[in-house]
């Protein structure tokens, strides 16, 4: 290899100057018709919406911050953990007024009357912040449960560094404070930060008890009014969806309804099984593998493609 056969110039461009040009001019004039259409704003410089690399960054240091001798530094002490936190939370909570004010400018301009004013930045993400604690609590049951459940696991330190179920309901629980709080679009961000990373999508609005595990996890679903309850274990790749959508005159679905299942207290759903509607699968029951369920299911139930018989014992838990 020498100079002479790899030289150290600039490449040719890939275009002439006149297409790249003509490409340029056909992207901005297709980004004019979607902003007329959609009546958004046309300002120079003006930023509209919240930056989704922005929020993966607060999303990282809130991980950290919540469990600073795990996800934090690799080069964090214990001794310095108070600090370490204090500082990056300062920081990142900085950093979330500035993305709240945007989110909360578009929904003025482009959301119902009622929406917050930017001005309320500041209180919202104090209120945020004061759930950390709460989060954090949560967080502990998740993970005690998953080590409790999962016979492969050999410490709570591993499970919360390795499982994707764990990663995925650490932004869970940060989304549904912030979609609590009125801040649906970041909270939405945040919860597709994890989906990317670990496959399950888990709509900020889902309600989730505590000692929440899911096993393996990739390909769960659960959708935005689903409610779950205490000590719920799934299995990789189930769907807690809606099986219809309500729409309007103009064909739009409606928006808000309760169109997700209702999964009650220590419930066992195994992988691929999917769950559609405003059900309710009553507590202590187990769902078996690739079942369709669509009709409210009793307590205590055994449901094994797609046939229910009462159980003399409450379900056993059982793991892959």
């Amino acid at each position: 290899m020498n100079s002479e056969t790899y030289p150290h110039a600039v490449p040719a461009p890939a275009l002439d100057a006149g297409r790249l040009d003509a490409i340029v001019q056909e992207l901005a004039s297709l980004r004019r018709q979607w902003r007329d259409r959609h009546h958004r704003i046309q300002e120079p410089g003006a930023r509209e919406l919240p930056a989704p690399e922005r929020v993966g960054q607060i999303v990282e240091a809130l991980r950290g911050a919540l469990f600073p001798m795990r996800l934090g530094p690799a080069d964090l002490r214990q001794e310095n953990e108070n600090r370490y936190i204090a500082l990056t939370l300062d920081s990142a909570l900085s950093e979330l007024v500035s993305q709240v004010r945007l989110e909360l400018a578009w929904a003025v301009r482009h959301a119902p009357a009622d929406a917050p004013p930017p001005a309320m930045a500041e209180d919202l993400v104090a209120q945020f912040a004061a759930g950390l604690p709460e989060i954090r609590r949560l967080l502990d049951t998740d993970v005690t449960a998953a080590f409790r459940a999962d016979p492969a696991a050999r410490s709570v330190d591993e499970v919360l560094l390795c499982y994707p179920g764990i990663h995925a309901l650490i932004n869970h629980r940060i989304a549904h404070r912030l979609h609590r709080l009125g801040l649906p679009l970041i909270a939405r961000l945040v919860s597709e930060h994890a989906h990317g990373t670990t496959g399950i999508d888990i709509h900020p609005g889902a309600t989730i008890g505590e000692e929440f595990f899911i096993d393996h996890g990739t390909g769960v679903v659960i959708g935005a009014t689903a409610i779950i309850g205490d000590r719920v274990q799934l299995f990789q790749a189930v769907t807690l969806g809606a099986k219809s959508f309500p729409v309007d005159q103009e064909g739009q679905a409606l928006k808000g309804l309760p169109r997700h299942p209702i999964i009650e207290d220590d419930v066992v759903i195994y992988s691929g099984a999917t769950v559609l509607g405003r059900v309710t699968i009553g507590r202590g029951s187990v769902l078996g593998g690739s079942v369709w369920v669509t009709e409210d299911v009793p307590p205590h139930s055994l449901v094994s493609q797609a046939r229910v018989r009462s159980a003399d014992q409450p379900a056993e838990r059982r793991t892959a």
